[in-house]
This record gives structure tokens, sequence and C-alpha cells, in this order.
């Protein structure tokens, strides 16, 4: 499945590419996250609990930048992994765009082609989607506020991860976006554009 958010961070471009593309740097910003090795050459050891609802689940893996682009601010991530009690797997592509926005901010396009197999999957495309989205929101102020607190602007060791987000919390987002979708369809004028 494949699924896109639009995130504001409110930094500059230039600021926001290079925290990007440390991923030690990066990965306490994605919530849940958390590396556990580096080989040294671009690939990284992780673990990931995933909340879906009342469901947690762990999932070790590895990550890599498999590509960037400087002209076009555009980095592709892969990370894939297991679920350590569980025969559920997770392999997902991540590509994000930057692109500069007002006032110095930068709004990032964030594509994600997700697989996933096991207790995961049974939630269905909308309750993922739309815990992606609560999850990417708490992305992205971690995000902000690391790279704003930063001296000198240089990367360092991150200032704080992400809040984690408990799943009552998750859940109760999901649902609310899930409503608001229904009103829209059911309630609002038909706008054949959407």
């Amino acid at each position: 499945m494949e699924i896109t958010n639009d995130i504001v961070v409110d930094a500059p471009l230039d600021r926001v590419w290079t925290y990007m593309l440390d991923v030690p740097n990066l990965a306490p910003c994605l919530p849940g996250a958390e590396l556990t090795g580096d080989d040294g050459n671009g690939t990284y050891d992780g673990k990931v609990v995933a909340r879906l609802g009342p469901v947690k689940l762990f999932f070790s893996g590895k990550a890599r930048i498999v590509s960037t682009d400087e002209a076009s601010h555009t980095l592709v991530l892969h990370a894939a992994g297991a679920e350590d009690k569980g025969k559920g797997t997770a392999d997902m592509t991540l590509t994000a765009t930057l692109v500069p926005s007002s006032g110095g901010r930068t709004t990032m396009k964030v594509v994600q082609d997700l697989t996933i197999s096991g207790a995961a999957a049974q939630f269905g495309r909308g309750m993922i989607a739309d815990v992606t989205s609560v999850l990417m929101r708490s992305f992205a102020e971690c995000l902000q506020y690391n790279i704003n607190n930063q001296g000198g602007g240089g990367t360092a060791t991150a200032i704080r991860a992400a809040k984690p987000a408990s799943g009552f919390a998750i859940g109760v987002r999901a649902a609310w976006m899930a409503l608001t979708r229904v009103f829209a369809r059911f309630f609002l004028p038909y706008d054949r554009n959407r």
C-alpha cells in the first residue's frame, strides 16, 4: 500500500535536508524507533515498536538510505524487519521530497510504499494510513525542535526523541480522522475535483 503525507517543518530547507541525511540523528524522531547497530557502510540495525489501536507490535530489522538527490532534495530510505514475537513482516520504501515554503519553512512530501503481513495487516489500509499520519505529525514536531535547538546549525546527538504516542491516543486521533472523512463524504457538497 502507498501512504502519502505532507508535513511542514518550521526550519529552512538546507537544515532540514542535512538533518534528514543523518540517520543516527534522525531515528529518535521516528516514534517508536531505536537504532541498535551500525555496520559502518550506511546500513543500520534497529527496533520499532508499532502501536495500532490497542495492539503493540515489536519489530527488529535494518534500514539504509538507498539514494539521495541534492538537486531535488529527495531521499529514498528502505527499511525491512520482522516481528520479534510473531510471524509478521514489514517492508517499506520511504521517499521524502523537500521544498521550501513561505516564512523560511520546509514542506516535506513523504511517500511510503509499505508491505506488511501478520497481525498488523488485519487493521486495513484506512487505519494504518490514519495511524501513520498521526506518527508523521509527531516526527515533524521532533524534527523541528531538534533542528531549531542545535548549537551552530550542525548535526549532533538528538536533543530529544519523538514523544511516545500511547495506543489510546493514536486510536482516538486515527478514529477522529476516519470520522472526519466519513462526515465530509456524506454531508458536504460533492466536489468533482476531489
